[in-house]
């Protein structure tokens, strides 16, 4: 095995197991893995899995990568996969700001100050982590992206797999989905959303150029992708913090107890909730999520 180590300097203030938690959001998650204070990945450079390692050292971030080859775009590679995954460029000095402000806001900020939000390296894997979540626990959800990911992810299974691209899922059938728990349509969905990249005809990078209405109009193109899918997959695969995937159940429930509504908010009352905070409406989604997280116990 091969092995290179470098050093990272997130914005600050930052919390390397505020941010992880925020990400993997169940303990029993296999492909984000927090392993006493080192958060663990597998991602593939080039064609190659690649294990990363990462340690918050105060300021700045030990990073290990290990593999049986490690190509020369590795290091470069890594880095742009954690800047993501781990918001390590995400300046929330205006955030901060703004919930010094508000009594409220300010106390959930300082409780999780140096909590970075979190993306996943890819638009398809945030579209799949969607899918799977629909109309589902959490809990359940990531038990199917657990399977899919050992199935069809590279990688072995003692040192983790990384989550599957769209080209591995190529030959599937979704009948081999329905035997990991996935019902007929959710498979195909999948599937469908993994071919659509492929083709190209779902293009991740001409998000970029188009509004937030434009873009969820686009990935509810694909039958089985509804308003809360496509409004996940801005907040988490394409880094639109001000988005708050409204009608998320967990979400409004965490939203009537934090601000003491008189019964959980539906998609436009919580809309109109927020509107005061909506540039950072899906900043304060992942704080919502992780005071869930901590209610259970899970965040130290």
């Amino acid at each position: 095995m091969k092995e290179i180590n470098f050093t990272l300097r997130p914005v600050q203030p930052f919390r390397l197991d505020l941010t992880v938690w925020t990400l993997r959001r169940r303990p029993h998650n296999a492909m984000d893995r927090w392993e006493e204070g080192i958060y663990r990945r597998t991602l593939v450079v080039g064609a190659m899995p690649v294990q990363v390692a990462v340690i918050q050292q105060k300021a700045k971030l030990a990073v290990t990568v290990t593999g049986a080859d490690l190509p020369s775009r590795t290091q470069a590679d890594v880095t742009a996969a954690l800047d993501r995954l781990l918001g390590l460029r995400v300046d929330l000095r205006k955030f901060y700001r703004l919930a010094s402000q508000e009594t409220k806001l300010h106390q959930l900020a300082q409780r999780f100050l140096g909590m970075k939000p979190p993306r996943f390296p890819s638009v398809f894997e945030a579209l799949a982590n969607a899918i799977a979540c629909q109309q589902l626990s959490l809990t359940v959800g990531i038990a199917l992206l657990n399977r899919l990911t050992e199935r069809y992810g590279l990688g072995n299974l003692s040192e983790g797999r990384a989550f599957p691209r769209p080209d591995d899922l190529d030959k599937v059938e979704v009948q081999a989905l329905r035997a990991f728990g996935y019902s007929r349509s959710k498979g195909q969905t999948v599937i469908d959303a993994a071919r659509a990249m492929r083709e190209g005809t779902l293009d991740p990078d001409g998000f970029a150029t188009m509004d937030d209405a434009e873009t969820i109009n686009r990935l509810m193109e694909l039958r089985g992708v509804g308003r809360w899918t496509a409004e996940y997959t801005l907040l988490r695969g394409l880094g639109r913090i001000h988005q708050f995937p409204g009608d998320d159940v967990g979400a409004q429930k965490s939203l009537h107890r934090w601000l003491r509504l008189k019964r959980p908010p539906d998609y436009d009352h919580a809309r109109r909730v927020l509107h005061k905070w909506r540039p950072y409406a899906g900043l304060i989604y992942f704080h919502l999520l992780l005071d869930g997280l901590d209610r259970k116990g899970w965040v130290a």
